[in-house]
């Protein structure tokens, strides 16, 4: 006969004292409340494992935090798992598992990691710019979602509001850095597939916009502002500088005078702070020269040429020139990055070789052959076309063009 278990009540559970030895309280169908000589008293449910059919214990947890009407609803649900032959104990190792690396995969964690590869791939101004893109607009609200859950829609809803601002080149950048971090959820095999990959198509391609510039004859009015201005020595000889040299903002910003070869009279950029990571040398006119020695007399015994106002250690900030011209009245019609389109307009209508135009601006050519052919003939070919461009600077300093070709006829 069949041996009858009468079921624990609520009284006998909460009673029950502590003995010398552990002991069970059984409540049937597998449910027993251990009682331990320390007082603690743990649920335990006892079952066959499927397959194996050899006995195993799984906790419920302890009382009375967990209750005996909690204990039985959990020995309910391991019963539903038994009779499709799945281990309770199993099937909560898994769980577990799946809680733990969704907590270990949100989107904050893989976006982390993808920030420190970042900072091994391009330059750190590059990376920061990014990872600030993703902490201001994207963080606040997929930092502890796990990437697994991450769904277009999603994306789209954090989006909209951005892109109905009109600022779509944010939502372009937004949309690439989201999608780097969800391709490298997939190389870790966090993802199996990247459901975002085609989220970019659904905002407006924003308009593209050439660098605001002025035109050719416009020189002298910019120089002459730039000599009556109020702002900081400093920033008046970076504008120069970057003037003079054609150089992006930040190459002429970081400019460092271990770079500067006073003997063979040029700049040398190393290619990690080049934007095509490749070296580029510059030669320097008699113009850049007479600069470097004012420069000098401000930042001698420092790193760079440049340093910044607050920080003489680190480098003057690459917005500087922008926000000089725009004090200097020039806003909306001339922006730092203007200056380097300002002498190619310039040069190209002067007649001078278009090859020699873009090598100076650090331009990378496509035809790898013209690239490599006679480096030594093509640099001083530049160096003409320097000397040109900062006489033209000087002489336009008194409202006078050298409209002549003399430029042309030395390059050519």
């Amino acid at each position: 006969m069949a041996r009858i278990t009468t079921p624990l009540t609520n009284t006998e559970v909460k009673q029950a004292k502590p003995k010398d030895k552990e002991y069970n309280l059984v409540d049937g169908d597998g449910l027993m409340l251990r009682v331990k000589p320390n007082g603690s008293k743990l649920w335990l449910f006892n079952y066959y494992r499927p397959y194996t059919k050899k006995r195993a214990n799984i906790g419920f947890g302890k009382y009375p935090e967990v209750t005996l009407a909690q204990a039985r609803s959990k020995r309910k649900d391991a019963r539903t798992l038994l009779a499709e032959n799945v281990d309770p104990k199993a099937h909560r190792t898994e769980q577990e598992q799946q809680n733990k690396e969704a907590i270990e995969n949100t989107f904050g964690v893989v976006a982390q990691k993808w920030f420190e590869l970042k900072l091994t791939q391009v330059k750190e101004e590059t990376a920061n710019h990014a990872w600030r893109g993703l902490e201001r607009h994207v963080l606040p609200t997929l930092s502890n979602v796990p990437l697994d859950t991450i769904k277009p829609k999603t994306v789209i809803t954090l989006l909209t509001p951005i892109a109905n601002k009109g600022s779509l080149e944010t939502v372009k950048r937004l949309c690439r850095n989201i999608n780097e971090v969800m391709r490298l959820g997939v190389a870790q095999g966090i993802i199996e597939v990247n459901y975002l990959a085609d989220v970019t198509k659904l905002f407006p391609a924003a308009k593209k916009t050439n660098m605001a510039t002025i035109k050719p004859e416009r020189l002298p009015e910019l120089l002459s502002a730039i000599r009556e201005s109020t702002i900081l020595r400093t920033t008046r000889c970076l504008v120069l500088w970057q003037l003079h040299t054609m150089t992006r903002p930040i190459e002429a910003a970081t400019a460092r005078w271990e770079d500067i070869d006073l003997e063979n009279k040029v700049w040398v950029i190393p290619a990690d702070r080049m934007k095509m990571k490749k070296p580029h040398t510059i030669p320097l006119t008699e113009q850049t020269l007479e600069l470097l020695n004012t420069i000098r007399s401000m930042s001698d015994g420092k790193e760079y040429l440049f340093t910044n106002h607050r920080d003489p250690t680190r480098h003057a900030n690459s917005q500087s020139v922008n926000m000089a011209l725009k004090r200097m009245g020039f806003a909306g019609e001339l922006v730092s990055h203007g200056l380097r389109a300002l002498a190619s307009t310039t040069l190209n209508e002067q007649g001078f070789d278009p090859d020699v135009i873009e090598a100076a601006l650090a331009h990378v050519d496509k035809n790898e052959v013209r690239r490599a052919y006679n480096r030594a003939e093509y640099l001083e070919r530049r160096r003409k076309l320097m000397y040109w461009w900062s006489d033209h600077i000087e002489q336009a300093q008194t409202g006078q063009f050298n409209k002549s070709n003399k430029g042309l006829k030395a390059i050519s």
